[in-house]
């Protein structure tokens, strides 16, 4: 039982990591991108047209290219926690399956017997 919840945890963790990498690969320009337009988009309908690039406008639009940055890696991590768990659970049914499968040994001296 207890291999069974570290392999899991293994799982999980590599899935995590390579999440993050992932992220860090192809994630990090589309969170930056869709942080910056969404804020604009946002604050264009708020204020009712374009908006002068004054300094709370450029302070909004950093802090959504934070926020857009931030969602696109937790779901990047969470995503790959979460394949990296059912790989865990995969990888331990199939170790479970081939230890359980009596070997050609043991059914051959149970025959004898």
């Amino acid at each position: 039982m207890k291999a069974r919840k570290d392999m899991v945890r293994m799982g999980t963790k590599v899935g995590a990591a390579f999440g993050a990498i992932g992220f860090l690969a192809v994630g990090l320009i589309p969170g930056f991108y869709f942080g910056s337009y969404g804020t604009l988009v946002l604050l264009n309908h708020l204020f009712g047209g374009p908006l002068e690039a004054t300094v709370l406008v450029r302070v909004a639009i950093a802090l959504g290219i934070i926020l857009g940055i931030a969602c696109v890696a937790s779901v990047s991590i969470v995503v790959g926690a979460v394949l990296g768990t059912i790989a865990g659970y995969a990888s331990e049914a199939v170790t479970n399956a081939v230890s359980a499968k009596p070997s050609s040994e043991e059914h051959a001296h149970a025959e004898v017997k």
